[in-house]
């Protein structure tokens, strides 16, 4: 029996086959969200340098997702194959370094183990076919940018444009929405947030918003339509409020420190995707317009 056959008649085999899936990208998108913030800096010192035109600086070392190989940022020992294996890794290593004994971010896990485990619910709940394969594209790509919007305060172009493009293409095959909702669905995620920011600045004369803002929301319009944008908008303005008062108190922060809201925008866009149409009845319904 062909693969696509028995993941069709037999769902959970196709979700155990994404969570495996999820926790081995899982571990991937570790090394995406520690190196690739390196690797645009690295790449913006050199664009910077030509512009100027000072002299040429020295060759740097090969840096990129591949190469160096994955070692201890303490003891520089190199990961070895079995050191690396998604969650399990770290329960055997106890959350340490096998050489000098240094603690291993609790980081790299969780990540591993979300990314299992949003991947299975994908499966799930979509059942093996085009969506649910795409979706976890989505789902991944999302999980990257909202780790590095939490630790960098940037939403890459290299993540979140490939995505903008894909989800007009899967949607000119009219996938998830219609090729027209699609496209308005990027120009008015784009829009609304540029209308925002451009306005809180001519207001405070201050930058309010990212510009990855702007992308990331048309990018989530692209997959979902014009019709999630406001729900996303909605939800992750309250999430991002709330959260935001918690994180500034526990940080013991000023309120004009920033706060990302790339993740709270894939969160809500997210949960958008899935439950939008769902959500949106039910509140209509509850006010009592049906």
């Amino acid at each position: 029996m062909p693969l696509n056959e028995y993941l069709t008649l037999y769902p959970p085999a196709f979700v155990i086959t994404a969570l495996v899936l999820g926790l081995v990208i899982g571990s991937f998108l570790n090394v995406v969200i520690w190196r690739l913030p390196k690797m645009l800096e690295r790449e913006w010192r050199m664009q910077a340098h030509d512009v100027l035109g000072l002299p040429g600086e020295t060759p740097l070392p090969t840096y990129n997702l591949m190469l160096p190989h994955s070692q201890c940022p303490h003891c520089a020992h190199r990961i070895r194959a079995w050191e690396n294996i998604p969650v399990l890794s770290y329960l055997l290593l106890r959350g340490r370094c096998s050489n000098c004994a240094a603690p291993i971010s609790k980081r790299y896990p969780l990540t591993e183990l979300a990314c299992g485990l949003l991947s299975a619910f994908i499966a799930w709940h979509f059942g093996f076919g085009w969506p649910a394969c795409l979706l976890l594209v989505l789902t991944w790509g999302l999980l990257a940018m909202s780790l590095i919007d939490a630790e960098h305060q940037l939403l890459p172009d290299v993540l979140v444009l490939p995505l903008l493009w894909l989800g007009l293409i899967v949607n000119s095959f009219d996938l998830f929405v219609p090729l027209h909702d699609a496209l308005w669905g990027a120009v008015a995620g784009y829009m609304a947030l540029w209308s925002v920011f451009w306005l809180f600045k001519l207001i405070t004369g201050k930058d309010g918003i990212g510009h990855g803002d702007f992308k990331l929301l048309a990018m989530l319009g692209a997959w979902g339509g014009w019709q999630i944008l406001p729900l996303t908008i909605l939800l992750s303005s309250l999430v991002g409020a709330i959260l935001g008062v918690i994180l500034l108190r526990l940080r013991d922060a000023k309120t004009s420190t920033p706060i990302p809201f790339g993740p709270y925008l894939a969160i809500a866009g997210w949960i958008a995707l899935l439950w939008g149409g769902q959500i949106t009845d039910f509140y209509w319904q509850f006010v009592g317009f049906k």
